[in-house]
């Protein structure tokens, strides 16, 4: 069984009462759609009439390779080493970001976990504009504007920092900056 870390201090707290979702796609392999709930057992009949009901079955060899992992503790092995990895990446595109962007006015999260660094383009830019432009100086993001539910913010986008190592992040960061700082130029 997957145990809540201690980011899910609710759970830990009122386990009657709390449904905690998880994924193994961010740290096992981001392909591999496998995901977890913990929920109160009352709850579970539901909860699988639900699951069954969406999409029948979840690919059986999937299970079978994430309950290897568990069983084996190649899981708890390997999160630490993809956590310091990720720390390290994300590091990087932050500092690669301030020196390329941050001249620019445009500013970005901080994220404290995760794989993906959100930014926001100086007034005036529109990501999805600018994205041709940027995958002919060499690197590519994601238009912000589809996650938002209301009123997108034609301005942001998302950069993923766990694919690539700290040097294509730098040479990501710097088409990024020239594509942004020529788009203002104009």
């Amino acid at each position: 069984m997957v145990r809540a870390d201690a980011a899910c201090a609710l759970l830990a707290r009122w386990p009657e009462g709390v449904v905690y979702l998880g994924s193994f796609s961010k740290i096992l392999a981001p392909g591999l759609r496998l995901g977890y709930l913990i929920a109160p057992p009352a709850l579970y009949p539901k909860l699988l009439q639900a699951k069954q009901a969406a999409d029948l079955h979840t690919p059986g060899f999937n299970q079978r390779v994430v309950a290897e992992v568990i069983r084996d503790g190649f899981l708890d092995r390997h999160v630490p080493t993809i956590r310091a990895r990720y720390h390290a990446q994300r590091d990087a595109m932050l500092a690669a970001l301030e020196c390329e962007l941050g001249p620019t006015g445009a500013k970005w999260t901080r994220p404290a976990g995760g794989m993906f660094v959100w930014v926001k383009l100086p007034e005036g830019l529109n990501a999805q504009t600018l994205l041709p432009a940027a995958v002919d100086a060499g690197m590519a993001f994601v238009p912000g504007a589809p996650f938002y539910a209301q009123q997108p913010d034609t301005r942001t986008l998302r950069l993923s920092f766990v694919t690539s190592t700290p040097a294509e992040i730098d040479r990501g960061m710097a088409a990024l900056g020239q594509v942004v700082r020529q788009a203002l130029s104009r």
